[in-house]
């Protein structure tokens, strides 16, 4: 599989595993898209659980992250995208709900991500070229929703605290190749939404770890308008 396949399988899965949003990614070269890592080799070893788990009420950890969520009507935020080798992009997410969001990667990357509430487009601006998906199948759809229910909304299997993080593991059958694995992770002082974490159908794990989130950002309806590739 090329870099420019794996990078769409990659954000169709996690937003396309989005944001999306969004599977593992490494660099292929400093001009090339990004691509995963080569069957049969490290997929990454599935995120370490939460050490020292101490007591916690799951379903007031649930109303917490619901507040939190349905708070952040549009953000943006600077993102680190975590390959399985350890390989890092980054760059800044747009979101504004319900359905909209545009992962704008740094050069030297030329993919972006976007979703215009209906579909995902996965970009390849050197290529002039896109894939399509429909928001339904990445995992992290519920994030765009106009109202989220994380109980109602997702498969919550497991939630666990260590101080410093309180983590949701949740498990969808229904994204792009089969079941992914999420992990949102929120910091326990503020409960602001630190980073998630995907395993792939394949097993490839990604880490999208956000700072500098501003929750009232004034956003351009631009950045999330799909557009029609230019056939040459």
């Amino acid at each position: 599989m090329t870099g420019s396949a794996r990078i769409k399988y990659a954000a169709a899965g996690f937003m396309a595993g989005a944001v999306w949003l969004v599977g593992a990614l490494v660099a292929q070269a400093a001009t090339a898209p990004l691509q995963l890592v080569q069957p049969g080799q490290n997929k990454g070893a599935a995120p370490a659980p939460i050490t020292s788990p101490v007591a916690i009420d799951k379903a007031d950890v649930l109303r917490q992250a619901d507040a939190y969520l349905n708070r952040m009507r549009a953000f943006s935020a600077n993102f680190v995208q975590t390959a399985a080798n350890g390989y890092q992009t980054h760059g800044v997410l747009y979101v504004e709900r319900p359905g909209k969001m545009h992962f704008e990667y740094a050069p030297p990357t030329q993919i972006e991500v976007l979703a215009d509430g209906t579909s995902v487009a996965v970009r390849n601006k050197k290529l002039n070229t896109q894939d399509m998906y429909f928001i339904a199948q990445t995992p992290l759809k519920f994030l765009l929703k106009n109202h989220i229910v994380l109980a109602r909304d997702t498969h919550v299997i497991n939630v666990r605290r260590d101080g410093a993080n309180t983590v949701i593991y949740i498990v969808d059958k229904a994204t792009f190749g089969g079941t992914s694995h999420l992990q949102l992770v929120f910091d326990t002082a503020t409960f602001t939404l630190r980073q998630w974490r995907i395993v792939d159908p394949q097993g490839y794990v990604t880490t999208v770890a956000l700072s500098n989130i501003d929750e009232h950002p004034k956003l351009d309806p631009a950045l999330f308008v799909i557009p029609t590739p230019v056939r040459n």
